[in-house]
């Protein structure tokens, strides 16, 4: 499982809302690992209002 502070380090700087595609992007730009990775894609199709949904998926 992914660290909470991990993921808002490599999420920083993300615009809301996005898309799944965009947020794990972004992620993937600023470094993070497998297991964030793999945390973001439980996230829903479609638009992510802001990091209370991510947290919601991930966790």
């Amino acid at each position: 499982m992914p660290n909470p502070i991990d993921v808002q380090k490599t999420l920083g700087g993300v615009s809301y809302p996005c898309s799944k595609e965009d947020l794990i992007e972004h992620a993937k730009s600023n470094g993070a690992d497998q297991d964030i990775l793999d945390g973001l894609q439980k996230l829903p199709d479609g638009e992510i209002s802001g990091p209370d949904q991510v947290q919601k998926a991930v966790f």
